[in-house]
């Protein structure tokens, strides 16, 4: 007999769902005891749970004798597998379904009673029946219809715990991989931290020894404005010291933070103090409102305003001074702190991209693209966020929240 295509698109769709329920592959004794159970309610000696696929008849779990599988043209459940009710036939050599039916006529059995109920996933594919069949005449009452029915439905819910608990392991093995791979990438993060701790605290040990030599010298003893700079550079000397200690210790200790009270203006106070060359450099004027205090890492945020500041200054206009304004905003539960420039600004379709690692907003400006990342790193560790918008002069702003 040659299937329509509807029949065809529903045999797809089931073979689908067979694979995807594993249900011709996965043991069965779980499903044991629910058509041993059906048998006993229904006081018929022989049940199973008929699976149909595009060719065959697959009896996954049996009572009364033992599973087996048949060509889907001699199946008895197939016939009625477009039926969502229960089906119930008292004397199968006298319905015209099944008279013609192998397992009636002797070629395969005699049977004579028969009933079954739908097997239907949630998405309402009918995968096969939970049958009760018998080699006399008999019937069904109400009570033990309803059973059969709710014993369907049963086998449907192991099933699906079935496909559940597999997603779940496939789910859990994944999340495996992936802490496997964290631990290795922190691994290398600590060692590379350790690497370039160490080649960064060789100059800076001597910058800071200069300073000092240069601090006890006769020419910046009786000059204040000379004294005043061999200041700022060992002070900007020592905040770089504490910065790699600090960066050198969150990667050896997966990301720990020294979080206290930490007042935002004076961690960008201390960054314009080091920014001044480059301020006088670029002509660039930088404005900072008022800012709130929080509870982080100080050292942490003195990294990230020191970027946010650093980008907003070198991402100018052609012949154009930098102006910067930094403000804050209290949301219900975060301060947002915003850095907002007159620059270039970022392409919208890149103002996610260019926090991910050595990605640059623009390709003429000098850099490694490891700034902004870092400072999505550093704020997500805090329990912020971060992100890009456009400023009311066409430029950038950068903004970072945490927790207020």
């Amino acid at each position: 007999m040659t299937q329509s295509t509807q029949e065809l698109d529903t045999d797809d769709k089931r073979d689908e769902e067979l694979e995807r329920y594993a249900v011709l592959s996965a043991p069965a004794d779980d499903l044991r005891s629910l058509v041993d159970l059906v048998a006993q309610v229904c006081e018929v000696p022989t049940a199973a749970i008929n699976i149909i696929s595009r060719d065959q008849q697959h009896q996954i779990a049996t009572a009364g004798f033992d599973p087996s599988i048949c060509a889907r043209e001699d199946s008895m459940c197939a016939a009625v597998i477009t039926e969502r009710e229960p089906v119930v036939v008292a004397d199968a050599s006298l319905d015209p379904r099944f008279a013609d039916n192998a397992f009636v006529t002797g070629a395969i059995g005699h049977v004579r009673f028969y009933a079954s109920a739908p097997l239907v996933t949630p998405d309402g594919t009918t995968l096969g029946r939970l049958c009760v069949f018998d080699e006399v005449p008999r019937t069904l009452s109400a009570a033990q219809e309803r059973a059969l029915v709710i014993l369907a439905h049963q086998v449907m819910d192991v099933l699906e715990l079935r496909f559940r608990s597999r997603a779940l392991e496939e789910s859990l093995a994944q999340l495996t991989v992936v802490r496997d791979e964290l631990r290795r990438s922190n691994q290398h993060l600590a060692l590379f931290a350790g690497q370039v701790s160490h080649d960064l605290r060789s100059p800076l040990t001597a910058i800071l020894a200069y300073a000092e030599l240069m601090a006890a010298g006769p020419p910046v003893k009786v000059d204040p404005e000379l004294g005043s700079m061999v200041e700022a550079v060992s002070e900007a000397g020592q905040r770089m010291n504490r910065m790699i200690d600090e960066m050198l210790d969150f990667a050896l200790e997966g990301g720990r933070l020294d979080v206290q009270d930490t007042d935002l203006g004076h961690v960008f106070s201390l960054v314009l103090a080091d920014l001044a060359p480059l301020i006088d450099e670029t002509g660039g004027q930088v404005r900072v409102g008022q800012l709130p205090t929080v509870k982080a890492d100080a050292d942490m945020l003195y990294s990230v305003a020191l970027n946010l500041v650093t980008n907003a200054l070198k991402f100018a206009r052609p012949g154009t001074s930098p102006r910067v304004e930094v403000t804050a905003a209290r949301g219900d539960e975060t301060w947002r702190v915003s850095v907002s420039d007159n620059g270039t600004g970022i392409p919208a379709d890149r103002r996610d991209e260019v926090f991910g690692l050595f990605h640059r907003a623009d390709e003429r400006v000098a850099g490694h693209g490891i700034g902004l990342s870092t400072t999505r790193r550093l704020v997500e560790a805090h329990g912020g966020r971060v992100g890009a918008d456009e400023s009311s002069s066409g430029g950038a702003v950068v903004w970072f929240e945490l927790p207020a």
